[in-house]
């Protein structure tokens, strides 16, 4: 697959948001890093376990333009978080080869190239707010000078005012932008978020979605999100990649021709039911039509 960016979803995204996407758009040197693509060619990933070995990926390909949002949706074991954590090297593929910026996932990680949000929150219960999203500095050894930049995010997150809350005392939404925070503050390239929003009630989750992208267009962050819903792909996508049954592979890439900004009023509109309709269909094991 060699698509090279958006296809018919309006303007990408651009830096400088506000004052705060300004605060934290520059790297040290006052320019930000620009954001990075991402290759995956022919990965497999195979699993040893006790009852033989186990064939997650086979055969897997994609190409993320940089500031694109792309989301992978696909049944229930079919490999996506996997294939996120094979970006991120938390995992080596077994086969093929994966490029982050155009550098192998083992440096990008070093370089800080990617950010990482769980479909957990994962903060530490006995530091604050401020504190969680400070973490990654002080393991990096950067915490004092990345305090402007660690406030700037909360109140781009929306949590201004709530830098010395601690997790118990936060709404899961609220802890999920925490944790999209500490992933930004290391000024990352390219976002990498495995269901973040999974375990929220439906009306949480609507409104995160819109957070998202607000923040993704204040950013200019590469996101790569893993999803169940198709819904939430279509809303949030320049392009949805369907991944098939284990092993898992793309079986259908999908353009999402929808104009950004998107608002909750496009999820009314014949175009938006169209595009659930192909994932659906799609995921049943059906062909999409052209």
């Amino acid at each position: 697959m060699s698509t090279a960016g958006p296809s018919g979803s309006g303007t990408s995204p651009a830096s400088g948001g506000g004052p705060a996407a300004g605060a934290i758009a520059g790297a040290p040197g006052g320019t930000r890093a620009a954001p990075a693509g991402i290759v995956v060619e022919d990965v497999g990933m195979t699993f040893s376990t006790p009852g033989g070995p186990v064939q997650a990926l086979a055969g897997a390909s994609l190409t993320i333009a940089p500031r694109e949002f792309v989301s992978l949706l696909g049944p229930s074991g079919c490999g996506k978080s996997t294939l996120l954590r094979l970006v991120a090297d938390i995992l080596a593929p077994t086969e093929g080869r994966i490029s982050v910026g155009g550098e192998p996932p083992v440096v990008a990680r070093r370089r800080r190239v990617f950010g990482f949000v769980f479909q957990d929150s994962t903060l530490l219960p006995w530091r604050s707010t401020l504190q969680n999203v400070l973490l990654p500095l002080e393991i990096g050894g950067d915490a004092r000078r990345g305090r402007a930049d660690a406030l700037a995010l909360l109140e781009l997150v929306g949590l201004r005012g709530f830098e010395a809350a601690y997790p118990w005392q936060l709404s899961g939404g609220m802890r999920q932008r925490v944790a999209i925070a500490r992933a930004l503050v290391t000024r990352p390239q390219v976002l990498l978020m495995d269901e973040p929003f999974g375990a929220l009630d439906e009306i949480t989750r609507e409104h995160m979605n819109q957070e998202l992208l607000r923040i993704w267009e204040a950013t200019g962050t590469t996101i790569l999100f893993v999803t169940h819903s198709s819904p939430e792909a279509v809303f949030l996508s320049d392009r949805v990649l369907v991944l098939g049954a284990r092993p898992g592979r793309v079986k259908l890439e999908l353009p999402i021709a929808l104009p950004r900004p998107r608002h909750p009023a496009v999820k009314e509109t014949v175009e938006f039911a169209r595009h659930t309709a192909a994932l659906r269909r799609a995921l049943a094991g059906e062909v999409a039509p052209e």
